[in-house]
């Protein structure tokens, strides 16, 4: 049965795993399986792994305590989480209503990288039976017509899902999804740690060169720790609206930043010495400058190359298997993009469930459409909601909470379900780093990302 909130029928969590797997889906997504292991590769292997770490608990950890915070504390979406915590200073609201904004315009371009994986799982059949036309359609990413239906077929996937409700819907999902992710992440792990040329591939991921630890490398770390934990988007506010008062707060974002991490960790494992396999069988894994291949050109060129020469029988198992495994981390980050546009509609325009998720889709579906039909609004969608809009959004929920409605309103609400605070180290550091550490790093980042761009 749902867990149903009485006060505002919005719904809850229905346990304590449930939030967790919800969560942590929301956090891991494609970027966990082709960014992450490129980015570790390149930049000191283990060296870059134990930096990384410190970034997700020192940076991204605190900010991801504070929007549970905010959300459970309001029991709102992030427009009206804001609104309700900054009293008659309402312009506050627009920091909600940013990521808001930033979480549907992410939506739009993801849902057709999203719809790619969907593509290449019937790709990897087509190859193997024989139909050459229909693999060229399914690998032309630049192909309008093909690229908005799969990317609507994923749309409706997470639409269907958000109408289920919190516990019914999300919940149910992740509960699904997450360990069967984790499932064929292992056994994937498995068959290529046996294969010739792997263990290059594990010393490259494992073995730290700390000679690579520098400024750079550290912003590296603490901008992918941030993007890969969903924060500055409403998220997890809106996810932590959704808690029951008897939730640990900061055990929960523990939990939710460890499965991150430890999906992360994985996927590494299984991509870097898959890739060092495909160089073994012949395969280009190394651009024209020296960089391990990443991204894209990983997930849609290298390792479908090798799949293709595993043979008929192994190569379209693990072909398929490869990308329902990306779908399922592209769909559990999808139903968090769009619960969060589906929260604030339900809440402050008095919607239903059913009526929101189909309003906030239909929007969605347009955005989507134009850029399935012109793949270039991804890089450029992705650069002004993802890599600016979303530490912008963090930076302002750090200032907001530390500096306005400051961190003892914080910790009388983490006080619920958290008996022991007042005793704990946690209620001396954390508001240490969420009023000023936490933000001059997510500064420093944003600020460093900004200067890139000239």
């Amino acid at each position: 049965m749902a867990a149903i909130d009485t006060e505002n029928n919005r719904g809850l969590w229905s346990s304590k795993i449930g939030f967790v797997l919800a969560a942590a889906g929301s956090a891991v997504g494609l970027g966990n399986i082709w960014k992450y292991p490129s980015v570790v590769a390149e930049n000191g292997g283990a060296a870059f792994l134990l930096v990384y770490i410190l970034a997700c608990f020192l940076v991204g950890f605190p900010v991801m305590i504070a929007e549970l915070t905010i959300g459970r504390r309001t029991g709102r979406n992030p427009v009206g989480a804001f609104k309700a915590l900054a009293g008659d200073k309402k312009i506050f609201g627009l920091i909600g209503a940013w990521g808001i904004i930033c979480g549907v315009m992410i939506l739009s371009f993801y849902l057709v990288v999203a719809g790619w994986t969907l593509g290449y799982v019937f790709e990897e059949i087509a190859f193997f039976v024989g139909y050459t036309g229909a693999v060229t359609v399914l690998k032309d990413v630049t192909l309008g017509w093909k690229n908005a239906l799969f990317a609507l077929l994923f749309l409706a996937s997470t639409i269907l899902i958000i109408k289920g409700g919190v516990s019914g819907g999300i919940e149910r999902a992740n509960k699904i999804m997450m360990p069967a992710l984790l499932v064929i992440i292992l056994t994937m792990i498995v068959y290529v740690m046996f294969q010739d040329g792997a263990m290059e591939g594990l010393k490259v991921y494992l073995y730290p060169d700390f000679s690579k630890i520098n400024p750079q490398l550290v912003f590296a770390a603490m901008g992918q720790a941030f993007f890969s934990l969903s924060l500055g988007m409403g998220a997890l506010i809106t996810y932590g609206s959704y808690l029951s008062k008897k939730q640990n707060l900061p055990e929960a974002a523990a939990y939710v930043t460890l499965s991150d991490l430890g999906v992360a960790f994985f996927a590494g494992l299984l991509i870097i010495p898959a890739m060092y396999v495909a160089s073994n069988s012949g395969i280009q894994i190394f651009t024209e400058n020296g960089k391990l291949i990443a991204s894209t050109r990983l997930v849609f060129d290298v390792l479908p190359a090798l799949f293709h020469n595993m043979g008929t029988g192994l190569g379209v198992f693990f072909g398929v298997v490869f990308f329902v495994l990306l779908g399922m981390a592209a769909l559990t980050s999808t139903i968090s993009l769009l619960e969060v546009p589906v929260s604030y509609v339900i809440d402050e325009w008095g919607l239903s469930r059913t009526k929101a998720a189909l309003t906030v889709g239909a929007v969605v579906a347009v955005l989507t459409t134009i850029v399935a039909f012109d793949i270039n609004w991804i890089d450029r969608l992705s650069l002004i909601f993802n890599d600016i809009g979303l530490p912008l959004g963090g930076l302002m929920i750090c200032i907001f909470l530390g500096w306005f409605w400051k961190t003892e309103s914080a910790l009388l609400e983490i006080k619920e379900g958290f008996e022991g605070l007042d005793s704990s180290k946690f209620r001396t550091l954390w508001p240490i780093f969420i009023t000023y550490i936490c933000p001059v790093l997510i500064a420093v980042v944003f600020g460093i990302t900004i200067f890139n761009l000239f």
